[in-house]
Formats: structure tokens, C-alpha cells, sequence
């Protein structure tokens, strides 16, 4: 059975009220910060799945969608990008942006060795690498088409929504321990619990003051069809130059660009929670679509390598946190802080950063430092990053087959 696209629709958003209340019931999801539109997925996905075999009906998502909501999702995290915020994080920003580089060098070469051990195809690596570990869901939805179609990766979607969701719980469950065994070689700030959480709490929401309103909604929308567009006509006119990048990365750049020109040439202010609010929006729709179409055929024939290999990263993110991130931030309290940030942008997402760090400064006293950097990093900068070294090493993997 095809579904039309009103349809689509109208199934990704019941899937997200599924997920919504699910995770708002299930301590364990709620805690792991699993995304609402990643378990109302699964659900609907799992439930289309034991229909099949009991009936061997199918059915088939509209995806005409997806394309248009993910880049929508890229083209917010470049507007949300503000040159000033890169200013005042000052030097420890830049030893935070050259660690995660690092790392995601790290997990593509693990990622691929791995693969390579276990006789798989190498991008089968490359997706449980940092597509989607320091990607997240978000790229995992970017590059997974890319590869199915370009690359001839049977299932590389469904596997890559997979490793993100794999990877989002890891990433949870690791910055926890790896604080508690950093912290007894630093010295802790000694503050009240309440001014603890009352610091990392306006640390982590900043600009709450800019309310979403009509006129903001407008504005936004508008901002965010102008990147698809420009970002869209120069993936284009890119095609088989060196400078081709997929759209979801020139969206990204052009969201960079007009935010600060906005800010900075026309002294227009931008009202961030709206952004944050239409982005994440078009991402967990994109999300539901994707995930409630996974074929778990596919997805069984691969389960065994990549689960390897994503425990293999896991164990070099841990090592990692505790001797890269940890001392080369300083090996101070705030580098503890950082490093548990780091296990949950890494392994997941930056949600899932915010939480390990504000479960380390509950308890042990606040840090404005990593507050600072971590979102900025785990935000944005990283999918910049990120676009840059997943091209080199899909172009490196494509010469060696």
C-alpha cells in the first residue's frame, strides 16, 4: 500500500505523540534523553512490521517530505550560529573544536579499520562512525540516503538511525562514570545544590527573554526558505566540481551566513527560540517519516558487525574523554565537566551533553566554562567539521574500491 503524503504526515505526527508519551512514562528513555521522535518511530515501525508478517501487507511511506525537513533542520543550526558567541569562548573554544575534530578523525579510522577486520563494506563503518556518533540522528537522516543511492548501501538509513540511537544511549549511560573517576584527581568549587542548578540552568537556555511570537514564526520561516534556496541552487551548480557538498551542508553555510550578516551589517536580532523551535520541529518530523519506514530485514542481516563496532567506539570514547578531552582541556574541574559533555555529544547529541554535565555540576559545583563552549561546539561547529571529514573519507573509501 502507498501512502500519500497527507497521510505520511498525519502518521509521523501520531508517531510522535506516541513518543511523546511513552518517554514521558518510561524513566529509562526519559533519563537517556532519547529523542520522543526516535521511540514513536521504532513503535510504528515495529508495529508495521509484526502487520506484515502476520499479513504480508506493506506499506509505503510518501518520503517526498523528508528532504525538504531535514535541510529545513541544517539551515537552523546555521542561523543559530553567532560569530559573537565564537568570540567569547576564546581559547578554550578552539582547543574544544580541535579535540572534537580529532575525535571524529578517530571514529571514522576506528569505524572503517573495523569494518574492514570483519570483511564489511567499509562505509558500513563510516555510518557507525562519525556520521552518526558525533553526527547524531540528524546526520545519520542527512548522509543515510546519500549513501543508499550514491554508494549502492543497501539499508544504509535504517542502519544509520540504528548506530544514532545506539550511540545517543551509550553516550547517556558514559558521562556519569567517566566523571566520577576524573573528578577525584581535580579540586571541586564548593556551592550550594540550588545556585548549582540555577547556573548551569541559564547557561544552558540562553536568550529565553526573545519570545516566539507571529512576527518571529514569519521572520523565521522566511530565513529558513532563503537558506534551503541558496543553499540548494549552490549544491547545484557544485555537481562534479571539487567544491560539491551535499545541500544539507551549502543550507548549513548559508544559515551561517545570513544569521551574522543580519546581525552584524543590518543590526537585526534574531530570535533564537523560534529558530530552536522550527528547526527541532522539522527534524523530529523528519525523523518519525524515517524511522516508521525502516526495514528490519535489512537491518537483521547487518546487526552483528555493526554492534561490534560500536562497542569498540565506545570503549575509544571513553579512553578518549579520560586522556584527550580531559587533558587537554586543562585538567581541571572544568575539564571533568567538558569530558562528560563530550561522551554525550560524541556518542549522541548535545542534549544528551547538557544532561551529563549538569548531573556532574549538581553535585560538585557549576561550570561556566564548559556551559559555554560545549553547546557552541556540540551545536554547530561539529557538523561543520563533521561534512568536511565524512567527504574526504567517502572520497578516500570510493578510490580504493
Amino acid at each position: 500500500m502507498i501512502v500519500s503524503t497527507n497521510l505520511t504526515l498525519f502518521m509521523a505526527c501520531l508517531a510522535l505523540a506516541i513518543g511523546m508519551f511513552t518517554v514521558k512514562h518510561t524513566k529509562f528513555l526519559r533519563n537517556n534523553h532519547i529523542p520522543e521522535a526516535v521511540v514513536g518511530g521504532f513503535i510504528v515501525a515495529i508495529a508495521l512490521f509484526v502487520i506484515h508478517k502476520m499479513t504480508n501487507y506493506t506499506f509505503k511511506f510518501d518520503t517526498s517530505l523528508q528532504n525538504l525537513l531535514m535541510i529545513a533542520f541544517f539551515s537552523s543550526i546555521g542561523l543559530n550560529s553567532d560569530f559573537s558567541k565564537l568570540a567569547k569562548g576564546g581559547k578554550p573554544l578552539l582547543i574544544l573544536i580541535f579535540i572534537v575534530t580529532l575525535l571524529i578523525l578517530t571514529q571514522n579510522l576506528v569505524g572503517v579499520g573495523v569494518a574492514m577486520l570483519l570483511q564489511e563494506n567499509p562505509f558500513i563503518g563510516l555510518i557507525a562512525g562519525s556520521i552518526t556518533l558525533s553526527g547524531g540522528h540528524g546526520n545519520a537522516g542527512a548522509w543515510g540516503p546519500l549513501l543508499e543511492q550514491k554508494y549502492g548501501v543497501a539499508g544504509a538509513l535504517e542502519l544509520a538511525m540504528a548506530c544514532a540511537t545506539m550511540g545517543l544511549v551509550i553516550g547517556g549511560l558514559m558521562g556519569g562514570p567517566i566523571a566520577r573517576h576524573l573528578i577525584k584527581k581535580v579540586k571541586t568549587p564548593q556551592l550550594t545544590a540550588s545556585e548549582t542548578h540555577s547556573a548551569a540552568e541559564s547557561l544552558a537556555a540562553p536568550n529565553a527573554e526573545k519570545q516566539i511570537n507571529i512576527k518571529n514564526v514569519i521572520e523565521t520561516v522566511f530565513m529558513l526558505i532563503s537558506c534551503i534556496v541558496v543553499g540548494s541552487y549552490i549544491s547545484d551548480i557544485s555537481k562534479d566540481t571539487a567544491f560539491y557538498l551535499p545541500t544539507f551542508v551549502w543550507c548549513l553555510f548559508a544559515g551561517i551566513l545570513l544569521r551574522n550578516i543580519l546581525n552584524y551589517v543590518f543590526k537585526k536580532s534574531i530570535s533564537e527560540p523560534t529558530i530552536d523551535v522550527l528547526g527541532s520541529t522539522a527534524l523530529s518530523i523528519y525523523l518519525a517519516i524515517a524511522l516508521m519506514s525502516l526495514n528490519f530485514g535489512q537491518l537483521a542481516s547487518m546487526a552483528g558487525p555493526v554492534l561490534i563496532i560500536i562497542i569498540v567506539q565506545a570503549v575509544v570514547m571513553a579512553l578518549f574523554a579520560c586522556f584527550i578531552t580531559f587533558n587537554l582541556m586543562g585538567k581541571d574541574y572544568d575539564a571533568v565537566v567538558v569530558s562528560a559533555g563530550h561522551c554525550g555529544f560524541g556518542m549522541g547529541a548535545t542534549p544528551t551533553a547538557i544532561a551529563n554535565m549538569q548531573t556532574v555540576t549538581k553535585t560538585f559545583g557549576p561550570s561556566h566554562k564548559a556551559f559555554l563552549i560545549v553547546p557552541m561546539v556540540g551545536g554547530f561547529i561539529i557538523d561543520i567539521s563533521n561534512s568536511i571529514i565524512i567527504k574526504s573519507f567517502l572520497s578516500i573509501i570510493e578510490k580504493m574500491a
